[in-house]
């Protein structure tokens, strides 16, 4: 993509949009809007006009972990991010070294065999490489304690060092986070769905657009080498799956609420694009050769120019939208990560 090599300095979003002065709310952020190779700026709350009735949003309910937390390897200081929790009760993992201003930077992985002290006792010991992986994240098994317990006592959420500082995991909380029956979550928010409050899905509902829930529990990104995404637990109940049927069958658009939305409900599609009540484990990485199935739309953050992300907007949009759109994200200075703007791809307006 002829995108900007990296985010430009001055366009990461610190801090949360309502932090960012009085009278602000989740719903202040920036909205771009992209119909085919048509652009147009808005405000998030502008949201519910720019949807028409029979429109539905898949939204992922999956709730965000307190996931990192402090540890030792023999006399160093580390940060375990804890990311996906196997079936096997093994956890994967990703070790990292404090910077010094209260986040982290990346480190080699590994080694096999290496012991992680970590708060209350707790033993956690690096078993293998995740397979075809690059060696940053690793099988781990915990001892001493559960890891669900040692996040809810010594976890804070996941920071990168774009931020300004630590926040409360409300934070880092959507308005459709649900807790899991068995604790489970993601390592980082499902962002896109961020800027939604209260009134403004009340509103939606009230024009007509209607909403099916998902879910996807998220592992840790890749913030420096901006690898594919791994396999991920996720879940489409029946009655969501009828909903998407329903609105694909009628006029309706299928607009899925952030990257996560798309990989659950596209692997909960077959062949025919007909969605089936589906959950387990997904390995799928939608890209423009395996395009999309179902989903018309794709309401996201603004990626980095080398995530993988941009693969999936392309199989959504194609890239000249794609294109254009970035290049109107940079000239307007909209910001970029988990508390930044938000953009809403819609196909062309002489599309379905």
């Amino acid at each position: 993509m002829t995108l900007a090599p990296h985010v430009p300095e001055g366009l990461s979003a610190r801090v949360p949009a309502e932090q960012r002065g009085p009278g602000r709310d989740r719903d202040s952020v920036r909205l771009l809007v992209t119909r085919g190779t048509d652009v147009a700026h808005h405000v998030f709350r502008e949201l519910p006009r720019l949807l028409r009735a029979g429109d539905l949003l898949v939204v992922n309910t999956s709730p965000t972990l307190a996931a990192a937390v402090d540890g030792r390897l023999g006399h160093a200081r580390v940060v375990v991010h804890f990311s996906t929790r196997g079936d096997d009760g093994r956890w994967a993992v990703e070790l990292r070294e404090p910077d010094g201003r209260g986040t982290t930077r990346a480190r080699a992985g590994g080694p096999a065999g290496a012991e992680v002290r970590l708060a209350g006792g707790v033993r956690l010991v690096l078993e293998e490489a995740l397979s075809g992986g690059s060696g940053r994240l690793w099988w781990a098994r915990v001892s001493g304690g559960t890891v669900l317990g040692l996040l809810r006592e010594h976890g804070r959420p996941i920071r990168y060092s774009y931020t300004e500082r630590d926040q409360p995991l409300s934070a880092y909380q959507t308005v459709f986070a649900l807790p899991s029956a068995d604790g489970a979550g993601s390592a980082e928010m499902p962002s896109a769905a961020r800027p939604f409050t209260a009134r403004l899905v009340a509103e939606l509902v009230s024009r007509g657009v209607q909403f099916a829930p998902v879910t996807l529990h998220t592992g840790v990104a890749s913030a420096e080498a901006h690898e594919p995404p791994y396999p991920e637990r996720f879940a489409v109940p029946d009655a969501s799956a009828r909903l998407i049927n329903a609105a694909r069958a009628g006029d309706g658009r299928v607009v899925a609420v952030g990257t996560t939305a798309v990989r659950a409900v596209e692997s909960a599609s077959g062949a025919d694009g007909v969605v089936r009540a589906c959950e387990g484990w997904t390995d799928l990485v939608v890209t423009p050769a395996r395009g999309v199935r179902v989903v018309d739309g794709l309401l996201t953050g603004l990626h980095e120019p080398e995530a993988s992300h941009l693969l999936m907007l392309e199989a959504v949009a194609g890239r000249a939208a794609i294109e254009r759109g970035y290049e109107e994200a940079l000239r307007g200075r909209y910001l970029w990560h988990e508390f930044g703007d938000v953009h809403l791809v819609l196909p062309a307006e002489n599309a379905h």
